[in-house]
């Protein structure tokens, strides 16, 4: 089988691709599990870009595996949502800069790791939308405990309560990305930049990213919320159904 996180390190730069793209790149724990492994691998590079294959960045959680694993439900959610978690303070921990190239939708958790990120680039066809309430989850991966922090908590609610999905552009006006690109030159200016980046003093990037991080990092107990609030979503019977629902699974 293909590795789910392929890992690729030219000079100083190290870059890192989702590749589950016949399942739009949605989270599951070995795809988190590797994710986590390549971050401890590339720790010598001078910057790194996160990027997908495929249409998709990622669509968070796969709702498939969820209802695959319903009797297990509780601890198959703790499970993966640890991981997700973990993910995101190791790369909000990660010892140089890091860059996103999201050239597609992002749903669910998966905007966790758009929002570890120091700097993100977006294609146009970007997009981020909760979709908690069409599948009747529980927020995580910091919609709550991140996202708040960069956009405010009334457009937050906003996204989370109505289901209205953040486009391309708004994810720029509101502090999500940095710029939006051409169409699939998403990858070329994370790279363009990271090359930037990798070219200036070392030391003087680890204390500016220290510095900028500090404010996501002191929202990260608020993940554990998240978790628990999951757990206790997932076993109700409004998310079996919305599960049902959403796969087109007979009752």
């Amino acid at each position: 089988m293909s590795p789910l996180v392929l890992c690729e390190q030219t000079g100083a730069i190290a870059t890192l691709t989702l590749n589950r793209p016949q399942r739009h790149n949605s989270l599951v724990p070995d795809l988190l599990r590797e994710l986590i492994g390549a971050l401890g691998a590339a720790s010598d590079a001078r910057a790194l870009v996160l990027q997908a294959n495929g249409r998709s960045f990622s669509t968070g959680g796969d709702v498939r595996a969820f209802y695959d694993q319903r009797a297990r439900a509780q601890d198959y959610a703790r499970e993966i949502i640890e991981l997700l978690n973990k993910s995101i303070e190791t790369l909000l921990r990660f010892s140089v800069p890091t860059i996103a190239a999201v050239n597609g939708i992002v749903t669910g958790g998966s905007i966790g790791l758009v929002l570890a990120c120091d700097l993100v680039i977006v294609s146009p066809q970007a997009s981020f939308t909760p979709y908690y309430n069409v599948v009747g989850f529980s927020p995580d991966g910091g919609w709550t405990a991140l996202l708040p922090e960069v956009i405010g908590g009334a457009r937050t609610a906003e996204a989370l309560l109505t289901n209205a999905p953040i486009t391309a552009q708004q994810a720029v006006e509101w502090g999500i990305a940095n710029r939006v690109v051409e169409a699939d030159r998403a990858r070329d200016e994370a790279r363009r930049m990271a090359q930037q980046i990798a070219a200036l003093k070392i030391g003087s990037m680890r204390r500016s990213i220290q510095l900028l991080r500090d404010r996501k990092l002191a929202t990260l107990p608020k993940l554990e919320a998240e978790l628990q609030q999951f757990i206790e979503q997932i076993v109700t019977t409004e998310a079996l159904t919305g599960m049902r629902e959403f796969l087109k699974e007979p009752r």
